[in-house]
């Protein structure tokens, strides 16, 4: 059989049906009757010679050669779908809903200076932003794209720096200013602990001690999972914090939070966006990485 002989709209009909399970959705999803959809899959199913869906009056559910077809079906009409869309979003402007998963420091740091930018220069666009500590399954909870820094980022996807990098700072409170001299005094101090997500692991107090990266294992009564509520128990003099500089300037410029240690700062990481390897970019992320990695070049320089 010849692939002329088998036309696109047959195939997205059948796709369409074994997405759904269903005749009567799958109908009103391409906007055509139950029997005109009925039809469509029968003269595919004598085309190619086989039975795709084995039907009853309640239910529908697909044969093994039609479970084969749709496996390789399936991706090729998603390529299909995207390259029309990048097409269209080329010629037009960027439109639809952008699902972003973040931590909230990214967030603070890097996107929502400039939010109401990007939607005034992108008016089809919309945001949808979930903001937690986790590492989230972006594809498996329907976001577009995550940002997380570097080490952070799941494996099997495309990541982008997303703005410049994030040195840390031990920061305390006038009140509770200790003497430190090297990382090292930090074991004689409550330092305030951040876990990396609600169950997840303490964040490493890491510096740069000579030539190498050196972890001080520091005690501390206190344990927080969110780095705005550290910043906010190091300036009630809780105990030390280590942070992201940049999140916590105002602070220290202010006078609130004293920087400690700076010269044994381990290096900094960047925040990365990431989102699933595939072909084609859908217009709406492309324009939100060229937006925010501009602007953000644009605040360091």
């Amino acid at each position: 059989m010849s692939l002329k002989s088998t036309h696109l709209p047959a195939l997205i009909a059948f796709e369409c049906v074994a997405r759904h399970m269903s005749f009567a959705r799958a109908a009103a999803e391409m906007e055509v009757t139950p029997t005109a959809m009925s039809k469509t899959i029968k003269q595919l199913e004598a085309q190619l010679g086989v039975r795709l869906f084995n039907r009853t009056t309640r239910s529908v559910a697909l044969t093994e050669c039609g479970s084969q077809l749709l496996d390789t079906l399936a991706p090729a009409l998603e390529q299909i779908r995207l390259s029309v869309q990048q097409v269209h979003d080329t010629a037009s402007q960027p439109s639809g809903a952008l699902k972003i998963n973040s931590s909230h420091v990214a967030f603070a740091s890097l996107i929502e200076p400039n939010v109401a930018a990007f939607l005034a220069q992108y008016p089809q666009t919309s945001l949808d932003i979930a903001l937690d500590n986790g590492l989230n399954d972006i594809i498996g909870e329907g976001f577009d794209a995550g940002i997380r820094l570097g080490q952070a980022l799941q494996r099997d996807m495309i990541a982008v720096p997303l703005g410049a990098s994030q040195p840390m700072v031990v920061v305390a409170a006038p009140a509770y200013l200790a003497q430190l001299n090297t990382p090292e005094d930090l074991l004689a101090h409550e330092c305030i602990h951040q876990r990396l997500s609600s169950r997840g692991p303490y964040m490493d107090w890491t510096f740069r001690i000579g030539k190498a990266n050196v972890e001080i294992d520091v005690k501390g009564r206190l344990v927080l999972d969110e780095m705005r509520t550290t910043l906010s128990a190091a300036r009630l003099g809780c105990g030390l914090a280590l942070v992201f500089r940049p999140f916590a300037q105002a602070d220290i410029d202010s006078g609130a939070l004293l920087p400690l240690l700076e010269k044994y700062a381990a290096p900094a990481e960047t925040f990365h966006l990431y989102y699933a390897n595939r072909a084609q970019m859908p217009g709406k992320l492309r324009a939100f990485i060229d937006f925010f990695q501009a602007r953000n070049r644009q605040a360091t320089e």
